[in-house]
């Protein structure tokens, strides 16, 4: 009765005043929606899986905003190795052990054969250049597109490329050992490291070099596909999750997306112009671009080209760029290690030989070891890019349907201490005990990188060369622990901070003639 008597009191106060009926109105209707959508939330679970419940609306998007993939690990050890989380609305299944991945990914290959779609990267990004091999939803266009790939990235191709890691490689001890000025300056290395992998990535894609980091044209791509980079986070763009938050017309995030794809789609255009005036004079030299275009059965359409090219490029400077910055700031705190590899190559090559062949195919056991290590330990890729089932799976007993998003928590199943009894330690020689061991960073399954070989093969021959022509020293006081380290731990690729570093010339005067010619 005392409800019915103040509804009805409430119900005169509006006849009578409608100003009042309006600021009442303005006050229900948030608090309606948040309640609405708190069923719409609750309903949207996957039934009876375990996992963090998060607050209203936004459900675990704050607690995941830095370090995600620590957080979902840290997890993990309370909800198990399998859990839901929610980021919005949106469920998300997060797995997070080795034994997990290969039952959910290894036995689901197909069903989990699709990406899913992002408002900030898919729809302001990449809607006119369109997306890399790696972001694109399952697909016709996406079949063509990874057999044109894999085409050209197995091995055969990857041992035609040799040549080009050879002037690539040798030209990054060329840069590091002259604007160290043979080792009496500190200098960074991320410049000479981006260039090289730009390089390498625009001459497979498009048959030019980039021969210095002072060009222009450098500048102008390593920025903008850094910021690209950024908008394919799985948790920094909240209006991927919030849809609320697209309407915001003076968005910054949004804008910035947008000025991205613009700059980028002009050196893509330029690129793609570039290549097509010199394949009609006859002057162009073989790559992946010109290769395709040549092969008549291949089918594939610009915008499917672009794509291919655009997956070289994202993953040459997002993640071997990343790996070899936080690898040599490591190794120069490790002189142990250092000493290690350098004893292995000088028993292939000697000091006398600072370019080590470029024909070795990773032959040196421990150098080998030593680059696994690296992606083990600091697995740049932490959350390797979500899938989206194609239809339901059935993982102990629970039915997961069809349309949910799987996380791979690439970096928790690279410290997974069921396969590891010391995975927080940095130790070449766990992969010479267990060469068989599982590896995450490249993601698993049908999705999986389809780069790995290409770099594999460049990051072993970067490290037999920096190691045998220079011994590393620390300048800057850095933390190099994996997380700690994370200069934006927001970002999907994990970036270590800028620093500097010595390389000191073990052989000047053989090292001088070796990049002289």
């Amino acid at each position: 009765m005392a409800i019915a008597s103040t509804l009805l009191a409430l119900q005169k106060l509006v006849i009578h005043d409608p100003g009042l009926s309006l600021a009442i109105t303005a006050l229900l209707l948030p608090f309606l929606y948040v309640i609405v959508n708190e069923f719409i939330r609750a309903s949207a679970r996957v039934k009876g899986m375990k996992g963090p419940r998060g607050l209203p609306l936004i459900g675990n998007l704050a607690q995941i905003r830095v370090n995600a993939a620590e957080q979902y690990r840290i997890w993990s050890k309370k909800f198990g190795a399998v859990y839901q989380i929610q980021l919005g609305n949106i469920p998300v299944v997060v797995v997070n052990s080795a034994a997990s991945a290969k039952v959910i990914f290894g036995q689901n290959a197909q069903a989990l054969s699709s990406r899913p779609e992002f408002y900030t990267f898919h729809k302001i990004v990449s809607n006119t250049a369109g997306t890399t091999i790696g972001t694109s939803p399952y697909s016709d266009s996406l079949k063509r597109r990874r057999k044109g790939a894999a085409s050209a990235l197995n091995r055969p191709s990857v041992d035609s490329y040799v040549s080009h890691l050879e002037v690539e490689s040798k030209a990054l001890v060329e840069e590091l050992f002259r604007y160290g000025k043979g080792g009496a300056t500190p200098v960074d290395p991320m410049p000479m490291i981006q260039r090289l992998s730009l390089s390498l990535a625009l001459t497979l894609n498009w048959g030019v070099r980039v021969a210095s980091q002072e060009s222009e044209l450098f500048d102008e791509i390593t920025h903008v596909e850094e910021e690209i980079s950024r908008f394919r986070s799985t948790t920094g763009n909240l209006q991927d999750y919030i849809p609320l938050l697209r309407l915001d017309p003076f968005s910054r995030n949004s804008k910035k997306a947008a000025e991205m794809r613009i700059r980028r789609d002009k050196y893509l255009g330029s690129l793609n112009r570039d290549l097509d005036d010199r394949m009609e004079k006859g002057t162009h030299t073989p790559c992946i671009q010109a290769n395709v275009i040549l092969d008549k059965e291949a089918k594939l359409n610009t915008e499917e080209l672009t794509s291919i090219s655009l997956t070289m490029l994202s993953g040459g400077l997002d993640t071997v760029t990343t790996l070899v910055a936080w690898s040599i700031g490591l190794l120069s705190t490790r002189p142990d290690v250092q000493d290690k590899a350098a004893k292995a190559i000088q028993e292939m090559y000697g000091q006398d030989e600072p370019m080590c062949s470029a024909d070795d195919d990773q032959k040196c056991a421990y150098v080998a070891a030593l680059v696994r290590e690296c992606l083990r330990y600091f697995t740049v890729l932490r959350l390797a890019l979500p899938r989206t089932s194609i239809r339901e799976i059935t993982y102990q007993g629970i039915v997961i349907p069809k349309g949910t998003v799987f996380f791979l928590n690439a970096w928790a199943c690279n410290m997974d201490p069921d396969v590891w009894t010391d995975p927080e330690e940095f130790r070449p020689e766990r992969w010479l005990e267990q060469p068989d061991a599982p590896m995450f960073t490249y993601g698993m399954g049908y999705r999986m990188c389809a780069g790995s070989l290409l770099a594999n093969r460049e990051l072993y021959l970067v490290f037999m060369r920096t190691l045998n022509s220079f011994r590393i020293e620390p300048h800057d006081d850095t933390d190099w622990h994996p997380v700690r380290g994370n200069s934006d731990p927001t970002s999907l690729v994990a970036i270590p901070q800028r620093y500097k570093v010595r390389f000191v010339p073990k052989n000047v005067t053989a090292l001088g003639k070796a990049v002289a010619h």
